[in-house]
């Protein structure tokens, strides 16, 4: 079992929670993910670790709530505990020595996964220059933790109401053609934003990595779920990435297949709010 040791809310539908796994905390490297079951009757659902920490056994996951298992996850207090939770998986971010310079881009809840990076390049001495986009004010997190770990840290929202609006390539591409040298820029977020951040950094020859997300399931390779194409060849986001050479993905049979089910989510995520709605009279 794995206790709950902190819950905090970070924004509207946004969830950060600290876990109590040592022997995970001891090996966590930042684009690795765990996987996580609530109960014996519980789905298995991955969640990239947003930050650990190896003295006090610790591994923080940050959540939204988008169907049934993360609305149930929510649900939970500290000190509850969980009955599953499994990592790290998946391959560590590998950063190639002499890189002296990189944009870390975070679209939304993708922030939570690119905030490591950066925070793992600037122990090694990396400048980062860190790139936040976000729906309006309210759905801003991890701040003060991207401002650390960056020497320059934009936000933009899509309404102008913190920051500056826009999208994060506007910030990108202005930051280029000023002259900022990137050895390399590192894109996690929604699909659309990682496939416009590539088709950019591709016009001025820079090297990047985004994180793919796809549905896992069991997290070994195993069931397929996750597979993308990635220069042409089928890949599984579990166990080859999830970090993967930007400019080789195909986004475009990625986005199909991630709304593939957005359906019977939606329906899941309604069925359970009226069962728990009936519960409550």
């Amino acid at each position: 079992m794995y206790k709950i040791l902190e819950k905090k809310v970070l924004g509207p539908q946004i969830t950060k929670m600290v876990i109590d796994a040592p022997a995970i905390a001891k090996k966590a490297e930042p684009g690795q993910f765990i996987i996580l079951r609530i109960d014996e009757k519980g789905e298995r659902i991955p969640l990239t670790i947003a930050d650990f920490d190896r003295e006090k056994g610790a591994v923080t996951i940050i959540f939204q709530i988008v169907g049934k298992t993360t609305t149930q996850l929510n649900e939970l207090s500290e000190g509850e505990e969980l009955l599953d939770f499994v990592g790290p998986l998946g391959k560590a971010s590998e950063f190639e020595p002499g890189i002296k310079k990189v944009a870390v881009i975070g679209g939304g809840l993708g922030t939570a996964i690119a905030y490591p990076q950066a925070k793992k390049l600037s122990a090694m001495g990396v400048e980062v220059d860190m790139i936040a986009g976000f729906r309006n004010t309210d759905f801003i997190i991890l701040e003060e933790e991207m401002r650390a770990s960056s020497k320059n840290l934009y936000i933009t929202t899509d309404d102008g109401s913190n920051g500056r609006k826009g999208l994060v390539t506007d910030v990108l591409k202005e930051r280029i053609e000023a002259g900022e040298q990137y050895d390399l820029v590192i894109a996690i977020g929604p699909l659309i934003m990682m496939k416009f951040v590539c088709l950019l950094t591709k016009e001025y020859g820079i090297k990047t990595i985004i994180s793919m997300n796809p549905v896992m399931i069991d997290g070994t390779g195993m069931c397929g779920g996750c597979r993308i194409v990635v220069g042409g060849e089928t890949k599984f986001a579990c166990v080859d990435g999830p970090d993967f050479d930007g400019h080789l993905v195909d986004f475009d049979s990625a986005m199909r297949r991630q709304s593939m089910y957005r359906e019977q989510e939606q329906q899941s995520l309604r069925e359970h709010q009226c069962r728990m709605e009936g519960m409550s009279r």
